[in-house]
């Protein structure tokens, strides 16, 4: 007679769960962290005198954002090429600053390397927005 011997395993779910749960407060965090993105933009927006609302279209806010800096709206294609979106998001970001009567540092490192900072400070502190810096 053939004997068969059966052994059960359980498995616990603990570990997907407590990486479901961290998935989870990851998710969380972005959400928070791009709604308070959307505010801070709406705010520069309005204060640069354009719609706030930009800042909920993707490509339309990245366009307003180069007007508020004074750039042509073009730019915006320069933004889909690598390495040379770098540059220009520098460029974008100093012009911003100036455009509210900032430093150029101030674009590099508020807006620029700090970027969620960098523009709630702009949106809701006393800087006023002084229009369009000359370029050279």
């Amino acid at each position: 007679m053939i004997s068969y011997n059966y052994t059960t395993t359980t498995t616990t779910t603990t570990g997907s769960a407590a990486f479901l749960g961290v998935g989870m407060g990851v998710f969380l965090l972005y959400l928070v962290l791009l709604v308070v993105g959307i505010i801070a933009f709406w705010r520069v927006f309005t204060k640069a005198g354009r719609p706030g609302w930009a800042a909920l279209i993707p490509f339309y806010n990245l366009y307003t954002l180069c007007k508020v800096a004074g750039r042509p709206g073009w730019w915006l294609i320069l933004f889909l090429i690598p390495l040379v979106n770098i540059v220009m998001a520098i460029i974008i970001s100093i012009d911003v600053a100036k455009a509210f009567g900032k430093s150029a540092a101030f674009g590099v490192i508020g807006l620029w390397l700090f970027s969620l900072i960098g523009y709630l400070m702009l949106g809701f502190g006393q800087s006023k927005y002084l229009g369009v810096p000359q370029h050279a």
